[in-house]
């Protein structure tokens, strides 16, 4: 038997969380068209982004409360055995192929990322790939005294 929700329903807690982001949203946009302080402006847009995060809130707990009855949830998940027909026996083998060539490639051929790692060179390339050290200084305008000169 599946326990009845009532009120709230499943997610109580993406409720409180909407609607605290929506008090605190209110509270800060207010805060900065009534108050008279320097950085209103930041108040108006803080609060305005508050309230319309709280819209994620919101859709978590709509779509957390929908209610889906089990005979149409069983074709979705798997829970009734699939119709075979001459299709379906086809698309089994399609399907058979399709992961028994992908190994073969996968495993002729490694990973492309770790063939490169572990050969230093791309895929199929015959050149090797070297390392080059790159020197940076900085520019400055003021007058530095050369590393040998400082005091240790």
């Amino acid at each position: 038997m599946e326990p009845v929700y009532r009120g709230l329903g499943r997610c109580a807690c993406c409720f409180w969380l909407a609607v605290v982001f929506d008090a605190l949203g209110l509270l800060v946009l207010l805060l900065g068209v009534f108050v008279n302080v320097f950085f209103y402006d930041l108040l108006i847009y803080a609060g305005a982004i508050i309230i319309f995060l709280s819209l994620v809130w919101w859709i978590f707990w709509y779509s957390g409360n929908i209610e889906v009855p089990p005979a149409e949830l069983e074709d979705d998940v798997g829970l009734l055995p699939k119709k075979r027909g001459a299709l379906g026996a086809l698309g089994g083998a399609v399907r058979r192929l399709s992961t028994r060539l992908s190994r073969r490639v996968s495993r002729a051929s490694g990973s492309v990322r770790g063939s490169f790692r572990r050969n230093g060179r791309a895929h199929g390339s015959g050149e090797q790939v070297t390392r080059v050290d790159v020197t940076m200084a900085t520019v400055t305008t003021e007058r530095v005294p050369p590393p040998e000169t400082l005091p240790a």
